[in-house]
């Protein structure tokens, strides 16, 4: 059994981290940035996105060089984990090929660490495939790779076989892990998870839910209930296969984005008792003083797993209208969310998506930015997206979808503390809110900031300004 880990994902950060050369975080500063994680924070695992981020290939063999000394004693594919996290070539038909190139680079650190420990120890031996939708798509990355990039040491060039001219295509085989991120994937998860391992003989397999961007395309409480019944689900077919399975989530710090905060560790924990691995994103990392962060990896790492509950059918009846509503109000705000939008810093270098919802995200055929904008759009204007919908339910049916998604209350909550009723006044379908937000304590300084943005001041620096009493840019 592999131990409850953390794991580091996408930037949601204020405050830029003190190793970082300029505003905007590349491939040389994600070096230091793994390092850091690994030696000071105490977290196991560092996701290397090459699906839609400037990264470095050679992280393995720099890590290698510049920290061997920690690395030595704490061996990169054993205690640490470094998880590509590749393109989907079904859905990023501009990266498809990358996908090739970030297989081709596993047996090549694979040697990098043959040198470097003297043994066989594949510093890299499993890859995170988003937008996964079925079962096809996760053997397709796993046959890539058993039979045409580690398969083909076996072929012939000329006069000699590939692997007595160039060495050994090590590891023989790669785990997938599929990321699961729109609602029928993650509804019909256990069974894609099923398929997938029809016929293979593994040790356990890991199974990848998004938070952010279900939140973004069916709003805060459909995007929490549908992970945790998917974790119920994987947890029953755990059960079925005799096969440990280890979710992993991935949450940012907004409750939008999973609430994953230092001061939040308890209650997020609560909420997602069966999941091993939770995504540590930068607000949690650099937004906090050190010893807060590594008193709370510590608590997630001391921490057990528990069973996942079972979420009831007559939820979804009421996550129907409430998502009619979160549409509705979603596609009217969508054209200041792209104005804002271009005001929000970037924290780290990205390519061009296209892609699902989310990625390129279309809404009455325009696209809408990413997560983390968008999260920091919406709060930017005093509109805390947890919000969004929020109208379309009755008080009594808030109490039922509360006794399954247990922080509710407590998110709706810190979410009233950041708006701004002068946003019904533009926006009149917002004015139940506005009602809403007479019951909720708000802050002074956010409200005086979101105000001067709404009146048409938009700048980074305000924008920045308010993230940094949040606690998190998006």
């Amino acid at each position: 059994m592999i131990p409850r880990t953390m794991s580091t994902q996408h930037p949601d950060n204020v405050f830029i981290p003190f190793f970082a050369g300029s505003p905007t975080m590349g491939g040389e500063d994600e070096v230091v940035e793994a390092f850091y994680a690994f030696s000071v924070l105490g977290i196991e695992e560092q996701m290397w996105d090459f699906e839609g981020k400037e990264v470095d290939e050679f992280v393995v063999k720099k890590l290698f060089e510049r920290y061997g000394y920690f690395f030595k004693q704490r061996k990169l594919g054993k205690e640490l984990r470094l998880t590509p996290r590749v393109p989907n070539p079904s859905v990023e038909r501009a990266e498809a090929k990358l996908l090739l190139e970030t297989l081709e680079a596993i047996p090549r650190s694979a040697d990098y660490a043959r040198l470097f420990y003297g043994e066989e120890l594949p510093p890299i031996f499993e890859v995170i495939l988003p937008m996964t939708t079925s079962a096809e798509e996760l053997n397709r990355v796993y046959e890539l790779y058993r039979h045409y990039i580690a398969g083909k040491q076996y072929k012939r060039v000329h006069d000699i076989k590939l692997h007595e001219w160039i060495g050994e295509f090590y590891p023989s085989e790669i785990a997938v892990i599929p990321l699961f991120e729109s609602r029928e994937a993650i509804l019909h998860a256990a069974g894609i998870v099923r398929r997938y391992l029809s016929g293979k003989e593994v040790e356990y397999q890991r199974v990848f839910l998004a938070r952010s961007d279900p939140a973004m395309n069916y709003g805060l409480i459909s995007a929490v209930l549908y992970d945790k019944l998917a974790l119920f689900e994987l947890q029953e077919l755990e059960e079925e296969l005799g096969l440990p399975i280890y979710p992993i989530i991935g949450v940012g710090g907004a409750p939008f984005r999973g609430h994953l905060t230092p001061e939040n560790v308890e209650a997020v924990l609560r909420e997602y008792p069966s999941v091993q691995t939770f995504t540590v994103q930068s607000s949690f990392k650099y937004d906090r003083p050190p010893k807060e962060v590594i008193r709370a990896v510590e608590r997630i790492r001391e921490s057990r797993r528990r069973e996942a509950q079972p979420v009831p059918g007559e939820v979804f009846e009421i996550l129907d209208k409430y998502e009619l509503r979160y549409s509705t109000e979603l596609r009217a705000l969508a054209p200041l969310i792209r104005e804002v939008a271009k005001f929000v810093p970037s924290r780290r270098r990205r390519k061009l998506h296209i892609g699902l919802f989310g990625y390129s995200r279309e809404v009455n055929g325009s696209a809408l930015p990413r997560a983390i904008k968008f999260t920091a759009s919406l709060y930017s204007l005093g509109i805390p997206p947890e919000l969004l919908g929020l109208s379309a339910l009755s008080e009594g049916e808030l109490e039922f979808l509360g006794e399954h998604y247990l922080g509710l209350y407590r998110d709706i909550e810190f979410a009233f503390r950041y708006f701004n009723p002068k946003v019904a006044e533009r926006f009149p379908f917002l004015r139940p809110l506005a009602e809403m937000a007479r019951n909720y304590e708000r802050d002074e300084r956010h409200l005086e900031i979101t105000s001067r943005i709404l009146a048409g001041e938009l700048s980074g620096e305000l924008i920045v300004e308010a993230a940094g009493i949040r606690g998190f840019l998006g």
